[in-house]
């Protein structure tokens, strides 16, 4: 059965088999004040939508049918980015070793307590991180789709570029070039000529990796 506490800032995913371990982890979370979500299988995990929270995920290494490990592929190639922390009644060095190269944030031996609170708020750090990265070329990509054509041609050539190459590259004049440039800085918030080269350069490398 799935236990989830609402109205929190961030919620903790449990997947282990046993019930005793999953009822510990709970009391020892809430009293932190952190929400929790209890899963008994890798299947019942998957079978249930989370909450959009910052978060991380506990999962023992042997489970039922799935492992945890498993899990730890499915969740990268579905390009789903929770923290993951494992935890096992056994130190086994190879599967640590491969867990923590997948990208795990820490690998712990049962019984645990302050240690696992330690791994949780960095995963929670971490996971909010990303999200506040997201929101934020969310942002730069909302601005940037209200440039138009030539707005956009003047923005990706302006980090490498001076006025006058700009306007022989792209066939205007200086005045025009810095008239859409400053239209430019307007519509994506920039600051400085220095924040608007970096913002030029997210949204390429961004275009590189697609």
């Amino acid at each position: 059965m799935t236990v989830r506490d609402k109205e929190v800032e961030a919620t903790v995913a449990v997947v282990d088999d046993d019930p005793d371990i999953r009822q510990a982890l709970r009391g020892l979370l809430r009293s932190v004040g952190l929400g929790v979500e209890l899963f008994a299988s890798v299947q019942e995990f998957l079978g249930t939508a989370r909450p959009d929270l910052p978060g991380c995920l506990i999962l023992d290494v042997r489970l039922p049918g799935r492992s945890g490990l498993d899990l730890q592929d499915e969740l990268a190639k579905a390009n789903l980015h929770l923290p993951v922390i494992f935890i096992s009644g056994y130190a086994d060095v190879p599967i640590s070793v491969r867990a923590m190269k997948a990208g795990a944030v820490e690998f712990l031996t049962k019984p645990v307590r302050q240690d696992l609170l330690d791994a949780i708020q960095q995963a929670i750090a971490q996971d909010g991180a990303r999200r506040d990265d997201e929101r934020g070329f969310a942002r730069l990509r909302a601005d940037f789709d209200t440039l138009t054509p030539r707005e956009r041609e003047v923005m990706m050539v302006v980090a490498v570029r001076f006025n006058k190459q700009i306007a022989a590259e792209l066939r205007i004049s200086d005045a025009t070039v810095k008239v859409h440039r400053g239209q430019v800085m307007r519509k994506m918030r920039a600051r400085s000529l220095a924040e608007l080269v970096s913002m030029a350069d997210k949204l390429a490398s961004s275009r590189a990796k697609s």
